[in-house]
């Protein structure tokens, strides 16, 4: 039997936005383990925001496991939900209570900054760079630097190792902002990982890093600079793949009007500092519609209307601060349990 270093990882109690947590354990195994070969552990939950320091037991639960490439020999990444010791969802483990819909997909869209020593990686020292406009999917040590690319496309290689359903990279609007895409099916949401974490990639071999941190801050700078403030989630159902039709689609954005409030208040904090209409951003006072357009809150790919208003739908709210497993979880239970 060989040592595995199993990372354990899960979201903490803090309030408005979690914290990804972790420790190692080592077991043995024949070979990479199995979901079911992962035992259940215990932490102190008073640390976390999670419990009482007069009855601070809280347990981990595996759900998902993955090669950790990021370690050295052999390793894993273990995503854990956090469970009370009778047994039933700790209230800060927004994945236990997403509805089962096995024919449910998700896409996510994760923005975020590059920081080092307090501003924006490539800005300089005092002052600001170049307006926006260059630096969206921008190529080159002019608009990206070098170091930039060099971890992100190190983080790439992580997730690539790791399994995970990663779909791309890109530099985003604002100097030194990037954003990566994850996919899950069958009704998954474990797309949140440590080596999905931009804040990880600060502790590879990428030069000069070691300074470096991932931030997920909606709006680092005021004045006429794009926030990190996107997680768009992309999702569709069995019904919107297959059958679809206008009278679909209009109760499922009857269902989206109804529901808003609901959807805001889990959507990340301080919303209300993105969804002001600039920035290619809506306003939260209500839901807007747009056939291929940006600004809008529910993005209507022209694919889904060329095809009869079948396929996937894009909810442009949540916030790059909101829990990733929020998302699914209102659009199923709010939305898909209303209109199907």
């Amino acid at each position: 039997m060989s040592k595995y270093k199993l990372e354990y990882l899960w979201l903490d109690g803090y309030q408005p936005t979690a914290n990804i947590r972790g420790k190692t354990k080592i077991a043995d195994f024949d070979e990479f383990p199995t979901l079911d070969q992962l035992p259940e552990w215990g932490f102190d939950g008073s640390s976390t925001m999670q419990a009482e320091g007069h009855s601070s037991d809280c347990i981990l639960k595996p759900v998902a496991v993955y090669p950790d490439a990021g370690r050295s020999g052999n390793a894993a990444l273990v995503m854990c939900e956090v469970y009370l010791p009778d047994g039933t969802p700790h209230p800060s483990n927004s994945r236990a209570n997403i509805p089962d819909d096995p024919g449910a997909w998700f896409g996510f869209e994760q923005e975020y900054f590059l920081f080092q020593e307090g501003r924006p990686l490539g800005w300089p020292s005092a002052g600001y760079p170049n307006p926006q406009g260059e630096y969206y999917t921008g190529v080159g040590y002019k608009v990206v630097g070098d170091v930039a690319r060099e971890i992100v496309d190190e983080h790439l290689d992580l997730c690539i190792a790791a399994g995970i359903n990663h779909e791309g990279i890109n530099a985003e609007v604002a100097k030194g902002q990037w954003e990566f895409r994850s996919s899950e099916k069958e009704g998954g949401a474990d797309t949140l990982t440590r080596c999905g974490s931009p804040a990880t990639c600060s502790s590879g071999p990428a030069k000069n890093t070691r300074s470096m941190s991932g931030s997920c801050t909606k709006k680092p700078f005021t004045g006429d600079w794009n926030g990190s403030g996107d997680a768009h989630c992309n999702f569709s159902t069995d019904k919107m793949r297959n059958e679809g039709g206008g009278k679909h689609f209009k109760a499922l954005m009857d269902a989206f009007d109804k529901f808003r409030d609901e959807h805001i208040a889990v959507y990340g904090p301080d919303n209300d500092k993105r969804l002001t209409g600039l920035h290619g951003k809506q306003c939260d006072q209500q839901v807007q519609l747009g056939h291929r357009r940006r600004g809008a809150s529910i993005r209507v790919p022209h694919s889904f209307v060329n095809n009869g208003y079948k396929g996937y739908l894009e909810d442009r709210r949540p916030n790059s601060q909101a829990t990733p497993t929020r998302s699914p979880r209102e659009i199923l239970q709010n939305f898909v349990a209303t209109v199907g």
